[in-house]
């Protein structure tokens, strides 16, 4: 007898493998599939400019992209002993501005490269809900801490956000796999209501352009939290983040649609060496330690070999 639900899982095409590139951008979940892809170190690039919650925010670093934007002071400002760009998140701040400004244009020049060749794109909004800065009407990525009275607040149109998104991937890449999820991460501040019409308005915008677009697709992160994972055991402590737990079986299904079966292999090898270099040993000065760790290095330089595009 079945005690729960499950969300079917369809196998997808392309798969991801250890010669495929995939750029991801969006919320703090797609930050997890990130990880999880730099742990088995596939070739990926996450979030360059940080996290990204809404729609408007991963359209407008998408424009950025698209024009090679160059930042200049013009687009930062200071405030709290730090320059910041309300175009990124606050892991991109500085107290220079020269340093914000170099991890701006690397950030756009890397993500600008990178996209030209890869292979997959993950999209992952968390929230339609936006901040509009008053005195200029930009929507911002980012409030940087920002005296609320500053914004205000708004439901972004998600499904020309994202369709916009997806016009600017395919002039850069026509043949780029774009994958995109709706984050289960629930946004309980901006309401319990609020968040639902959010996760809706992102649910319907997405399934709309999977239908009318050609090589777009959906892996349901979302709906495997609300459904397969209901219990709050499967929760951090804030009760709104999925725990390692979740993230662990979340990520498992999606090794089930997206990637292939042949890296499995590549995958246990690169599992067992990341173990061994997270190992702390009693004794480093002992036989049995060096022993370990030729045998760790004889490991990674064989695995180098046979998949060049790994490095540890």
């Amino acid at each position: 007898m079945e005690f729960r639900t499950q969300v079917p899982i369809v196998p997808q095409e392309p798969k991801i493998d250890y010669s495929s590139k995939v750029l991801l951008l969006g919320s703090c979940f797609v930050e997890n599939i990130g990880k999880k892809l730099e742990y088995f170190k596939f070739q990926n690039l996450l979030n360059p400019f940080g996290i990204l919650f809404h729609p408007a925010a991963i359209l407008n670093l998408l424009k950025r992209v698209r024009s090679v934007h160059v930042f200049t002071e013009a687009d930062i400002f200071f405030h709290n002993e730090a320059w910041h760009s309300y175009e990124a998140h606050s892991d991109l701040n500085a107290v220079e501005k020269e340093e914000i400004l170099e991890k701006l244009n690397t950030a756009v020049e890397e993500t600008a490269a990178f996209l030209k060749s890869a292979t997959h794109m993950i999209i992952t909004p968390g929230t339609a809900w936006g901040y509009r800065l008053k005195e200029s009407g930009e929507m911002v990525a980012n409030c940087h801490k920002v005296p609320q009275k500053n914004f205000s607040k708004e439901i972004t149109d998600a499904k020309k956000a994202l369709f916009e998104a997806a016009v600017i991937v395919r002039e850069l890449n026509p043949e780029v796999q774009i994958i995109f999820t709706v984050s289960p991460v629930r946004h309980l501040k901006d309401g319990y209501v609020e968040n639902q019409w959010s996760k809706a308005k992102l649910i319907t915008a997405v399934q709309e352009i999977v239908a009318s677009e050609e090589n777009c697709a959906y892996f349901p992160a979302y709906e495997i939290m609300m459904d397969e994972l209901r219990d709050y055991r499967f929760y951090a402590e804030d009760m709104v983040h999925p725990n390692q737990t979740a993230v662990d079986y979340i990520w498992q299904k999606f090794q089930e649609a997206w990637i292939a079966s042949e890296a499995s292999a590549v995958m246990k090898e690169v599992d067992t060496i990341q173990k061994g270099l997270l190992h702390r040993p009693f004794n480093e000065a002992s036989e049995a330690h060096q022993n370990f760790r030729r045998d760790l290095q004889q490991k990674i330089e064989k695995l180098e070999e046979k998949e060049p595009q790994i490095r540890f």
